[in-house]
């Protein structure tokens, strides 16, 4: 649409079943997908094209930092991503979710801020790391 080639996500190469518990702390390359409960953050390594896939009987307990996100599970952390998030109708995120490019169902909950970085990044003097919060936030609750 608008003249660019539709996304196509990468080949899931890392998955947490629905009968697996994780606890601790996963770094992935490439594709994750979870369908199963995870405790601890998950971080995708220096792959601009990894994707964290959570499936409505998904769960991730921590922060996620990946740079493609499609939920449509819960998240119990603070969620960046550096490029793109679909939060799907049954999407749940308990914490913030900073974003550059926003794409939300009807139906999905976020109880947070959500902070577009582009607008964080705007206001932030020059080598200073990324903040989760800007000045300029939404806030949005469930039910």
């Amino acid at each position: 649409m608008f003249g660019k080639k539709k996304w196509s996500y990468p080949v899931i190469r890392t998955l947490v079943g629905a009968d697996c518990r994780v606890h601790g702390d996963v770094e992935f390359a490439g594709g994750f997908h979870v369908d199963g409960y995870v405790k601890g953050n998950v971080e995708a390594a220096t792959d601009e094209s990894a994707t964290l896939s959570i499936s409505e009987n998904g769960c991730v307990e921590g922060s996620v930092v990946v740079p493609h996100l499609v939920l449509n599970g819960t998240v119990k952390g603070d969620v960046r991503t550096t490029e793109r998030v679909e939060l799907g109708p049954r999407a749940r995120v308990i914490g913030n979710v900073q974003y550059r490019l926003l794409e939300m169902a009807i139906g999905a909950e976020v109880n947070g801020k959500l902070i577009h970085e582009m607008d964080a990044m705007a206001k932030r003097p020059k080598n200073e790391p990324t903040p989760m919060q800007s000045v300029s936030t939404v806030e949005v609750a469930g039910e």
